[in-house]
């Protein structure tokens, strides 16, 4: 019997190796260090924010800054706008994209070259930003939450995913068993198509979800009434229009100075507590995003 050959790494291969994790290590800090910044800050006293110049760990650990944001109505308001926006912008992402992903995965349905050619037309081009103002405006939605919501119900890359997910994973012989016990085209999507569906559904809800969570540009050209402002358009008020400017002139000005470093925690907090329930979602649906990503990731 043949001896199974055992690989050996060389020292250059070693030396790859070393120098890969070493760059990788590099990059990976580059990229936390802000995110593990901002986190040690709005846990900081905000007079010793600066004292070194890296923060890896709260210097005074206060939760004064969330205390405050949690005070401010436009903050609270915002947050549950959002929410809201989110959750009902993206259930009717999600059913949008099946009902026009599923029969465009069918080998029976008749014409579904020509329609999947005029979706793919509208990922290249679009009316612009005047003529959709005018439509929704039309439509009477300007300065509701159906303005959030109803615009942009469907990606046309997200339906192609699906669509060919549903064709890679969905067996014809499944489907044409169920037709003989009787189903019917939604029988079907429900009860058949959508429990076999979970990676590539969790992958969609994570797209639409964090897109519609970080919208801040569609409220600031449609929402007048600053009660259904979403959280992003609060915090970009706070750290974009209310901006500081030399921390260390405002230092020697007294009282001032002590409150412009709490409010300079006060935007360290809510972008915290605006990022929270994206980094909470993720490890939610991680362990379908490959699956779901990668079979759906090959266009046919």
């Amino acid at each position: 019997m043949a001896s199974r050959a055992i690989y050996k790494p060389t020292r250059g291969d070693r030396v790859f190796d070393i120098v890969n994790i070493v760059i990788i290590t590099i990059f990976t800090l580059i990229i936390l260090y802000p995110i593990i910044f901002v986190i040690m800050a709005s846990l900081s006293d905000p007079n010793k924010i600066f004292d070194t110049p890296l923060l890896l760990w709260p210097r005074g650990f206060t939760l004064k800054g969330y205390t405050e944001v949690l005070k401010n109505g436009d903050i609270l308001t915002g947050f549950g706008n959002a929410v809201l926006y989110t959750f009902a912008g993206t259930m009717v992402n999600l059913i949008v994209t099946t009902l026009g992903a599923y029969p465009l995965s069918r080998k029976d349905f008749v014409g579904k070259g020509p329609i999947t050619i005029f979706f793919t037309i509208t990922m290249f081009f679009s009316g612009g930003l005047i003529p959709t103002y005018l439509v929704n405006q039309q439509l009477g939605i300007l300065n509701t939450i159906w303005v959030m919501i109803l615009p942009g119900a469907l990606s046309v890359y997200n339906m192609i995913l699906m669509r060919t997910y549903f064709q890679a994973n969905i067996p014809n012989e499944l489907l044409e068993s169920a037709y003989v016990d009787g189903a019917n085209d939604l029988q079907l999507l429900w009860r058949v198509v959508l429990p076999l569906s979970t990676p590539i559904i969790a992958v969609m809800a994570m797209f639409y979800g964090v897109g519609r969570w970080n919208d801040y540009y569609t409220a600031m050209i449609y929402l007048t009434d600053r009660s259904k402002f979403p959280l992003q358009l609060i915090l970009r008020e706070i750290l974009v229009q209310g901006s500081f400017g030399d921390t260390s002139t405002a230092l020697s000005q007294g009282a001032d100075a002590q409150m412009m470093m709490l409010k300079l925690t006060m935007k360290y907090s809510v972008v915290i507590i605006s990022t929270l329930p994206v980094m909470l979602f993720y490890p939610v649906v991680q362990k379908y995003f490959e699956k779901g990503i990668m079979v759906g990731a090959i266009k046919g």
